[in-house]
């Protein structure tokens, strides 16, 4: 992986630049639930900000997908980090009411969508089919490494800078990383794209649908999301409800899946290029679901933290499988609108557990959802895997790159 950073110079560009915006990014997310839990002290209010931040822009990743297939790829992640740069300015100096609050966040998250189906589709047109996993891997822990660096450093900057402050310092993130794309060459899409909008949402859409092994990573990331994306909520509530810490303490917790992240890209780093993807991928499935199951009856702080950092081993494994499959499944003028529906899908999942997680740890309490989320998300794991080995499954590469 570091051969390959060294030596393909737009790669680099690419991950430093998600680095930069995603730290500041985590940083963002990690203030404005405290601030929303330290203003209104329920665990709903922080899964709405949860929620906009994911099921509204999922509602148009139709269209958000199609738009890194129509456009210059530079130009659109670029246009998105400037857009977001602004709006992140604007909620720090206001620090709006709630439902404004949401607003914004969800404007934001749009951008965001936008962006996430342009940078993943970029990446063949940046590195050789053999070097998509090592690439991804690159990618992943460029962008991944802010769960390490951003709850960490919302922890060190919150009680300096405030949350005004911390804000300000994502939009200049936002901001960094744009300068940084303008280096990357231009990402013209292959082939020249004439049909109407809605003809190419309506093939991005059916794409997922006629196949059939992208139809199984799709179903089984989005099943493994429905279950347990309350985590994060829960695991706040766990540490500062339950366990008595203090707003630092939830910081530190949540920023632990992060370790976990960053050693599984270095294990991955080594070996991603001998792993089956699809492999890859259920173990991934199994043990992000299993560090939640473990982390419901974590006795203490430490404890905890630990199995968070195990639930971030399984997610490394998840997003460098679930790219890889994309883009070797996935012809390239398509890959824009099929990363913009799945995650478009992700972000459903998301909203469904955050409403019901949500409602529920109030009435339930945070480790009792924990242990049932990270156990049905081991079951779909279980379909994934019996799934995608089923007569007919072929995991083949797709014909046009």
């Amino acid at each position: 992986m570091l051969t390959l950073l060294k030596e393909n110079g737009p790669l680099r560009v690419l991950s430093t630049a998600r680095v930069v915006s995603v730290v500041g990014d985590a940083l963002s997310l990690v203030t404005l639930m405290v601030h929303v839990q330290s203003v209104l002290g329920k665990a709903i209010a922080v899964a709405a900000l949860l929620l906009v931040g994911d099921f509204a822009p999922s509602l148009l990743s139709p269209l958000t997908g199609v738009i890194s297939d129509r456009f210059d790829r530079r130009t659109v992640m670029i246009v998105c980090e400037v857009a977001q740069c602004l709006l992140l300015a604007v909620i720090a100096l206001a620090l709006p009411p709630l439902p404004l609050l949401l607003a914004l966040v969800g404007v934001r998250a749009v951008l965001g969508q936008v962006f996430i189906p342009a940078s993943r589709a970029a990446v063949p047109s940046l590195v050789a089919e053999k070097d998509l996993a090592q690439a991804n891997t690159a990618l992943g822990l460029g962008s991944n490494s802010a769960d390490v660096i951003g709850p960490f450093l919302a922890a060190l900057l919150l009680p300096f800078l405030g949350t005004r402050g911390v804000l300000l310092v994502d939009a200049l993130s936002f901001g960094l990383s744009a300068l940084l794309l303008l280096r990357l060459p231009k990402l013209v899409v292959p082939g020249e794209t004439r049909e109407a909008v809605l003809t190419d949402v309506k093939a991005g859409v059916s794409e997922i649908w006629r196949n059939r092994p992208l139809r199984i990573v799709f179903a089984g990331f989005c099943g493994v999301v429905a279950c347990t994306a309350i985590d994060d909520v829960a695991v706040l509530q766990l540490t500062m409800g339950v366990f008595g810490g203090s707003e630092s303490v939830a910081g530190f917790v949540l920023g632990a899946v992060g370790i976990g992240l960053l050693a599984g890209y270095a294990l991955l780093a080594r070996g991603s290029a001998r792993w089956s993807m699809v492999a890859l991928l259920v173990t991934g499935f199994v043990i992000s679901s299993a560090g939640n199951l473990f982390t419901g009856l974590a006795w203490g702080v430490a404890s905890a933290f630990a199995l968070q950092a195990v639930r971030g081993l399984g997610i490394a494994a998840m997003d460098v499988a679930h790219s890889t499959l994309v883009q070797r499944l996935v012809p390239a003028d398509r890959t824009g609108r099929v990363f913009g529906n799945f995650y478009g899908g992700i972000g459903v999942a998301a909203a469904v557990s955050y409403v019901a997680g949500g409602l529920l740890i109030d009435v339930l309490g945070p480790r009792t959802i924990l242990v049932a989320a990270g156990a049905a998300g081991v079951l779909v794991a279980l379909w994934a895997a019996a799934a995608s080995r089923a007569r007919g499954v072929e995991w083949g590469t797709a014909p046009s790159r």
